[in-house]
């Protein structure tokens, strides 16, 4: 196994990584932006108001692009597992 292979696999592993959690992160950001405009517009400063339309959002957006995020891992881990006799020997 040479050096470029390991950085390879390290680069391909952190892309995906980011690739599968950046819709998560992204719909999180934008509601809780939009939540914290809404409180300081109407001036409630309620802590938990923030939690159920995030927990909202993200549930919905996991149903709509959890089998996008799936196969992109199960791609991932396919070329990982065909990569194996090539690192080994």
């Amino acid at each position: 196994m040479t050096p470029e292979m390991v950085m390879t696999m390290a680069h391909d592993a952190m892309y995906v990584a980011m690739l599968v959690a950046a819709p998560l992160l992204l719909v999180s950001l934008v509601v809780g932006l939009l939540v914290s405009l809404f409180q300081a517009a109407t001036q409630i400063n309620e802590t938990t108001l923030t939690f159920i339309p995030k927990l909202i959002a993200i549930a919905l957006t996991l149903v709509l692009i959890g089998p996008w995020m799936l196969q992109t891992l199960l791609d991932y881990m396919h070329r990982m597992f065909a990569s194996i006799p090539a690192v080994a020997g």
